[in-house]
């Protein structure tokens, strides 16, 4: 008899963005006279061609496995030097940080890390997730048996919830109990929420005197460009000794369907072992890492690379500028019918609060059925989601006009 995990039964019925798109074409199966009209504002994908600089520079990648002078195989799996190196002169030293390229680890994407960082910690941590929080930090949880039973509300026993509350700015405040591993994700997914450095200097104070490590999702910091906000936890005075941080080129590059992605981890951020000896975090993911991982394609990361170039830096710049005229748009389409709006300045997702007597998905529903534009019920996040609803700027921008127009005609 072949045994499967058990841990896995305890999930809700369904990741949160399947069940929208089953939702979705269910409804575009019994509607079929209006799916064409479909505007999917929910998912997180990008929409527009990707950077010129990368296009051209994985063109050539390809050009290179023609020839054995410059084909390439296996490459190291942690990265290749000379993207890893931009990565730490193009990426953190212009914040004024010092990372060095050998403690970047270069993946298939910022998703695949957050979940696999479980991988090197053990079952006994104390774990704190955000509330509302990305669905990947609890699932994989639950995935590992880091978790009990889930409740009625979707919560799952054994994680400790920091609400984030409309009062909090949707910043989630320290616990009042001592924790070992914190998620934290500014700019947020999904709210929106930026943290400034004061808050997470807070967080990194309570991390070094508890011997806790944040674990720090920067998927989203290229669309910080309010002076004074952090892109980087490694920012904070400190953070070296308590963070570790995940960032990607899915957005910053449009990078969603091409997947590259790297990982930060500080040479002296250590962990415990069971006697309590202090062990270096990074020599762990080193070898889980190269165990289970044969690096990203040379092509993926010659494109990569060519995101730091000067030509590359200018085209993303414009790709996120497209991204945050758009969430600007939607803050205030949703601004002007009465709706209360959180997110869109420096972060590609807008947060909008339900109107009376309609839950999160009761409004999924009515945005689909009445102008046929599909959302995230704000429910799916976590409990403290239930009442808001999450919509993608991450579209064209006809598109992004037309939801408008009927946003403004759907609350007339």
């Amino acid at each position: 008899m072949a045994f499967i995990n058990d841990h896995f039964l305890k999930l809700q019925a369904g990741y949160l963005f399947p069940e929208i798109a089953r939702r979705v074409n269910v409804f575009a199966k019994e509607h079929p006279d209006e799916a064409s009209r479909l505007i999917r504002c929910g998912i997180g994908d990008v929409t527009e061609p990707l950077p010129m600089a990368a296009i051209e520079a994985m063109h050539k990648a390809v050009d290179d496995l023609a020839s054995r002078e410059t084909f390439h195989g296996y490459g190291p799996e942690q990265g290749y030097e000379w993207l890893r190196s931009a990565i730490a002169e193009k990426a953190f030293k212009p914040l004024g940080v010092a990372v060095d390229k050998d403690e970047i680890f270069v993946s298939d994407g910022a998703k695949c890390d957050t979940g696999n960082i479980l991988d090197i910690f053990g079952g006994n941590n104390r774990i704190a997730v955000p509330d509302p929080v990305y669905p990947v930090y609890v699932d994989t949880n639950v995935m590992a048996g880091n978790t009990g039973n889930s409740r009625p509300d979707g919560s799952y026993e054994g994680l400790i919830y920091l609400p984030c509350t409309a009062e909090n700015n949707f910043v989630p405040e320290l616990p009042q109990e001592r924790v070992d591993l914190v998620y934290l994700c500014f700019p947020n997914n999904p709210t929106g929420a930026v943290a400034t450095k004061d808050e997470l200097a807070k967080w990194v104070g309570y991390a070094r005197a508890n011997d806790a490590i944040l674990l720090f999702d920067a998927a989203y910091e290229a669309f910080v460009r309010e002076p004074g906000i952090p892109h980087s936890i490694f920012e904070i005075p400190g953070a070296r000794d308590c963070a570790i941080e995940f960032r990607s080129f899915s957005k910053q590059g449009g990078f969603t369907g091409v997947r590259c992605g790297y990982i930060v981890i500080p040479n002296q951020l250590m962990g415990r072992d069971s006697q309590g000896k202090p062990v270096p975090v990074q020599n762990l993911w080193r070898r889980r890492h190269c165990t289970k991982f044969n690096g990203a394609s040379y092509i993926v990361q010659r494109g990569a690379e060519a995101l730091f170039s000067a030509d590359g830096i200018r085209q993303t710049n414009g790709l996120i500028d497209h991204y945050l005229c758009n969430a600007e748009m939607l803050c205030n389409a949703f601004s002007k019918v009465g709706l209360r709006v959180w997110g869109g300045r420096n972060a590609p997702y807008v947060w909008v609060e339900c109107p009376p007597g309609l839950g999160s998905w009761e409004m999924f529903d009515k945005m689909l059925h009445d102008i046929n534009v599909v959302i995230t019920p704000g429910a799916g996040f976590g409990s403290k989601g239930e009442g808001y609803f999450r919509v993608s700027a991450f579209n064209s921008r006809d598109n992004v006009e037309e939801v408008c127009r009927r946003v403004q005609k759907l609350f007339a």
